[in-house]
């Protein structure tokens, strides 16, 4: 049995690490590294975990697939000094800690996708197209190379990527056209030196900011002082196609704002434009599985938009996907 699976973030190897033994699985993704959204952004000397910047596990099934990475130091827990802002008013403060943790990829984020696919078949750079060949599914790239036949064909991608990757004819392609998930900007600053703030991670409201933290704060990282902004939700929407100069002048600004001191001096200045990365709470949360057409698919958006939620997705579809290949 040859499965292929498109998309390495979380749900992707999380079907893929629950499948190995069963079938001969390859992994393809059109990025530079495993992992999707639980990333890291280079720029020496400075560090960004530019997409997720945190999870928590709720379920015993998650604890349970998080357990050997916090055991190798992959993961570990970010006791950051925790508060609410308010526009630009801190109307909150609390301390992070280990009885309730607050998990980051150990030296970075992107050290969980590296742990993760290690005993995996991942083909990155590899961007994609499925056609029927008979009783199968070709997979091609880009330039229109064989890159195998394969008996059935999952997609982890964003829904909306999935929906044009899956041909009309899947069980719950309408599904997938109803769904939409939301943008987000995420403004990278680099310091020569700190700014001392009196915190390491704000959630903000009542701006067009939703998220503000101290990355070099988070365990492992080096002592060079970075911030990482993220954009609400509705902003990006709405701006998503702004020129890049003017949605970095406008998050830099509000930055100012809400912290109450001037970035504008800082040494390095990044911005990435994340047009699926957020989806709110659905309705119907199974994982999709056509099994007279061999596809099926699964993510957070199947969920919500949440690390753990991409997990569960994933570990779901690969029960269901075990008993129909054994």
């Amino acid at each position: 049995m040859k499965i292929a699976i498109i998309g390495a973030g979380i749900a992707g190897l999380t079907v893929a690490y629950h499948l190995k033994d069963f079938a001969d699985i390859v992994i393809f993704d059109k990025s530079r590294g495993a992992g999707g959204r639980i990333c890291t952004r280079y720029a020496k000397p400075y560090v960004f975990d530019h997409g997720a910047q945190f999870f928590i596990a709720r379920t015993n099934k998650f604890k349970n697939f998080l357990e050997p990475m916090i055991e190798a130091g992959v993961i570990q827990s970010w006791n950051a000094k925790f508060v609410e802002i308010k526009k630009d008013k801190i109307i909150s403060r609390r301390q992070w800690d280990n009885d309730n943790p607050h998990y980051v990829g150990s030296p970075t984020m992107s050290s969980i996708g590296k742990y993760l696919s290690q005993d995996l078949n991942v083909q990155l750079n590899s961007e994609i197209s499925i056609n029927r060949s008979k009783d199968h599914w070709q997979i091609v790239d880009k330039e229109g190379s064989d890159q195998g036949v394969f008996d059935w064909v999952i997609s982890t991608a964003p829904v909306s990527q999935s929906a044009i990757l899956l041909p009309v004819d899947f069980k719950f392609h309408e599904t997938l056209l109803s769904r939409k998930m939301m943008g987000c900007f995420s403004l990278m600053i680099g310091f020569d030196d700190s700014l001392n703030l009196a915190w390491e991670a704000a959630l903000v409201s009542e701006a067009d900011i939703s998220w503000i933290s101290v990355n070099s704060s988070k365990p492992g990282r080096n002592g060079s002082f970075t911030l990482l902004v993220h954009s609400t939700n509705s902003w990006a929407e709405e701006n998503i196609n702004q020129e890049k100069d003017a949605v970095i002048e406008h998050l830099m600004n509000e930055t100012s704002k809400i912290i109450g001191k001037k970035v504008y001096d800082a040494n390095h200045i990044d911005l990435h434009r994340w047009k699926y990365a957020n989806i709110k709470k659905q309705d119907v949360e199974s994982p999709f599985i056509d099994e007279n057409n061999q596809l099926a698919a699964c993510g957070d958006w199947c969920i919500k938009g949440r690390i753990e939620s991409a997990f569960l997705s994933g570990f779901d579809l690969a029960n269901e996907m075990r008993s129909l290949i054994n």
